[in-house]
């Protein structure tokens, strides 16, 4: 039996070994395509510098608020977490805890 070690070996030889068919290409980003009516509103956007279907309308606000109420407001929301949990107990307020806790599960 003759020695293998010294033997050259034959490597395969494919002369297009990165165009290989079987493989598929990683799906890249796909390119935006738009329909007529979303190409023609940019087209019109582009050309005229306005958004298409004329100004944008503001939302309405309501009534300015007062500042002053709403400072007044917020320190009295600040407030009332600490001082409700104070006067209520330990105990009560651990009871509360657990029925709202067990409201917000039995939705789910």
């Amino acid at each position: 039996m003759p020695d293998r070690s010294c033997m050259p070996v034959q490597l395969a030889f494919y002369p297009h070994a990165g165009d290989n068919a079987s493989m598929k290409k990683r799906p890249g980003p796909k390119p935006k395509v738009l329909d007529p009516n979303q190409f023609a509103a940019a087209v019109l956007e582009a050309v005229t510098g306005e958004p298409p279907g004329g100004s944008v309308p503001k939302e309405e606000t309501g009534p300015a608020k007062d500042p002053a109420a709403v400072a007044l407001g917020r320190k009295g929301g600040l407030k009332g977490g600490p001082a409700r949990a104070k006067a209520l107990g330990k105990k009560k307020l651990s009871e509360a805890g657990k029925k709202a806790a067990k409201a917000r599960w039995t939705k789910r």
